[in-house]
């Protein structure tokens, strides 16, 4: 899998056999937490969508993953994200079983349903952080 940050608020996901790289489109993006999040989301969307295919007797040899997100004003978190698939070879009638597909993305389950964090130390506990959807 090959993750390239095309971005500040963007990567790209993309198959390339077994090595995992992460590049920058140029030398002034630098790969942030946020992109990780990104990546989370575009390679589960991607492992997801070759499974589906594999089990259709589809080649996902050219699917690629752009996931972008948005800042919420003011604040140091994500407020939206976008997955956009590109697919060349996939058929007009198969798109919307794909994107059914792309949505059973764990990550992306996650996401829509954020679960409670605790953030715990060594003799200290934390009360949970409150998520609002």
């Amino acid at each position: 899998m090959k993750i390239t940050v095309t971005g500040e608020e963007s990567v790209r996901v993309e198959p390339t056999g077994e090595q995992l790289t992460i590049e920058s489109a140029t030398t002034d993006l630098h790969y942030s937490p946020f992109h990780m999040l990104g990546s989370a989301l575009g390679g589960c969307t991607l492992f997801v969508l070759q499974s589906w295919s594999s089990h259709k007797g589809i080649p996902a040899n050219d699917v690629k993953v752009d996931v972008s997100w948005t800042f919420v004003e003011g604040e140091h978190r994500v407020g939206t994200m976008k997955v956009k698939l590109d697919w060349p070879s996939l058929s007009a009638e198969l798109w919307p079983r794909a994107i059914r597909a792309a949505s059973l993305c764990g990550v992306h389950n996650t996401l829509t349903h954020p679960p409670e964090i605790t953030v715990v130390a060594p003799g200290f506990e934390a009360p949970p952080i409150e998520t609002s959807v």
